[in-house]
């Protein structure tokens, strides 16, 4: 299956209503049920990888399938480690390829009881949960801070806290930082001085909470609005004081000709009437989920870039540096890979250009996301399996034709 997505027009009008964070909902359910809080989550997203961990939790079997989702994987094995009994937890044949052993060997190191049922390194995992005992972990941070925040979040729950000590550059520090501020709208305080995080043992506060809107479903819009000639979009629920790191894209748009206005709702994207860049340089080691976003929209609009800071997205849904090189390819542009972690584009189009290019989306939703606004300036684009956005934004299509996309579906 896939989408034949066109726009007729320039013009991006509208009022959007955007997902529930799935950053922070993921987080959220995780300490939700080590508090045992009686309230509901408000606002939860009801994206694929949300609905995942809600089944966990709502589940009377020990054997559980993640499918693509990588967050449920990391939060779920260190969640799993210290509720006692046998658990086994597996995904798709990608998720087998993530690799997840610098979280197990943490964990059995705190006393935690994990196998391996495949390959070593990797998923899926046999768990036998006990009683684990804190000790001071040293992590490599620039890895994945997903098995930092896993880690974070047990750490009240383990006899005599923890202490991480944080080896080498630390990747994605706005999402360590997120964890560690839900922890405290939960009660739970820490200590971070330089590259060591202290959680002493304590308990979870039941509250009442409400998760915001996604910054990072955001980012398409702030893309589409920059492909358009005349914008005037709210999208609902979006505030500029957030718990992401993702809210950054608000002062990084407004180079690319984006203001972001604050409104009752959420938040207004308008034209600013700021001259296009020559030359885009970006650093994402705290925001690599919008990389996609920003390699896309410079392509279309012939902006010639640098970035760095992307050392983590060989290991992601799928290996994004080499699909944003392949898929870009079919728009004429050759992206290069200058260093580990690097994207770089001479703002040239030496490659064959398709008429009308199918984009892979290798399981991935920013894959599917970050393409589809292409076709207002190159023209009718065809993405393939369009349904992978049910990962994060399920209503991603729909809202496209409230603003008048026209998206056709073909065998």
């Amino acid at each position: 299956m896939k989408y034949l997505v066109s726009k007729p027009n320039k013009t991006l009008v509208g009022s959007i209503v955007l997902p529930g964070s799935k950053s922070i909902a993921n987080r959220a359910l995780i300490i939700h049920a080590l508090s045992d809080s009686p309230y509901p989550i408000e606002n939860l997203s009801d994206s694929d990888d949300t609905q995942v961990m809600e089944q966990v939790f709502n589940s009377n079997t020990n054997h559980f399938d993640i499918g693509h989702a990588g967050t449920a994987m990391r939060f779920l094995t260190a969640f799993l480690s210290q509720i006692v009994g046998e658990w086994t937890i597996t995904g798709s044949d990608r998720m087998k390829q993530r690799p997840i052993g610098i979280l197990v060997d943490a964990l059995n190191k705190l006393g935690a009881r994990i196998e391996y049922l495949e390959n070593d390194g990797f998923p899926p995992l046999k768990i036998f949960g006990s009683h684990l005992k804190g000790c001071m972990l040293e992590l490599d941070g620039s890895v994945s801070s997903q098995y930092i925040s896993a880690l974070l979040m047990i750490a009240p729950t383990i006899e005599n806290g923890l202490t991480l000590r944080l080896k080498n550059k630390i990747t994605s520090r706005s999402y360590i930082e997120m964890t560690l501020k839900l922890m405290e709208q939960f009660g739970v305080q820490h200590v971070w001085n330089g590259n060591e995080i202290r959680v002493t043992e304590q308990k979870y506060k039941a509250s009442p909470f409400s998760v915001e809107a996604d910054w990072s479903g955001a980012s398409y819009w702030y893309e589409m609005a920059v492909l358009a000639k005349e914008v005037d979009v709210e999208l609902i629920g979006l505030r500029a004081e957030s718990l992401q790191g993702d809210a950054a894209l608000a002062q990084w748009f407004e180079q690319l000709g984006i203001k972001t206005t604050a409104t009752e709702k959420g938040s207004r994207l308008t034209k600013n009437g700021q001259t296009q860049p020559k030359f885009l340089q970006l650093n994402f080691i705290e925001n690599p989920d919008v990389a996609q976003t920003f390699a896309v929209l410079c392509v279309m609009k012939q902006i010639p870039f640098h970035f760095t800071g992307l050392e983590t997205l060989k290991i992601k849904e799928t290996n994004r540096i080499a699909a944003l090189q392949d898929e870009l390819a079919k728009f004429g542009a050759e992206i290069t890979e200058p260093a580990h972690g690097e994207l770089k584009w001479e703002g040239t189009f030496p490659l064959e250009k398709q008429a009308i290019p199918e984009i892979e989306t290798y399981h991935d939703h920013r894959m599917a996301m970050a393409f589809a606004p292409t076709c207002q300036t190159f023209g009718p684009v065809a993405i393939l399996d369009p349904m992978v956005v049910t990962k994060s934004y399920p209503e991603f299509w729909e809202d496209l034709r409230k603003v008048g996309f026209e998206i056709e579906s073909l065998p």
